[in-house]
């Protein structure tokens, strides 16, 4: 039996210079022109038997706008920040500055009061792990740009680092495929005659 799960992430609420940690805005005006830019390259997600996404505005915002119609999950959210929460990293860094760094190079570490880099990933692989099992199911879930790197560190059994180098962009979308752990990592897109060389 395998299962196929497609992880799109949100539409934006702010430039990438002031993104907050578990930002909670809705999306600005440039992320629904953005979402009505791709809406019909994403639409076909819709015909998905389970939904889901993120408790953010954003993300429910985002999986509306593409008809997904999805059915929050509090096991998608962005990594408790504690009291770094509604921060940039900027911010966090001018005010605890040994904390960011020692938040950055040891993911056990929980500096802020809230979720550890490794629970993060932890949580969000057991949401993975659980979905419904169905052969051939197919799962669309609009997530935080945060919760599909938290995805692919665990879909790669990648070390908690990996985490810091993976770029999400806002509406891009990667597929992983398999069952309770074993995934793999699918790439879709192309036709071949757009890739010969």
């Amino acid at each position: 039996m395998q299962l196929r799960v497609t992880f799109v992430a949100a539409a934006r609420s702010s430039s990438l210079l002031t993104e907050r940690f578990e930002d909670d805005r809705p999306l600005d005006q440039a992320g629904w022109d953005q979402v009505l830019a791709v809406a019909p390259e994403l639409l076909p997600l819709a015909a998905a038997e389970l939904r889901y996404c993120s408790p953010t505005p954003r993300s429910r915002a985002t999986g509306d706008a593409l008809g997904y119609a999805p059915l929050v999950q509090l096991a998608l959210r962005d990594c408790d920040m504690g009291r770094w929460r509604g921060l940039t990293l900027g911010e966090a860094m001018a005010r605890e500055p040994e904390s960011v760094d020692a938040w950055l190079a040891d993911p056990r570490s929980t500096p802020h009061g809230g979720e550890s880099l490794l629970e993060f990933v932890a949580r969000v692989g057991e949401w993975l792990d659980t979905r419904p099992m169905e052969d051939r199911g197919r799962v669309v879930a609009v997530v935080e740009p945060a919760v599909v790197r938290a995805a692919l560190v665990y879909v790669l059994k990648a070390p908690p680092s990996t985490f810091w180098n993976i770029d999400v962009r806002p509406l891009s979308a990667i597929t992983v495929t398999g069952r309770a752990g074993r995934w793999n990592l699918r790439f879709e897109g192309a036709s071949e005659q757009h890739t010969r060389a």
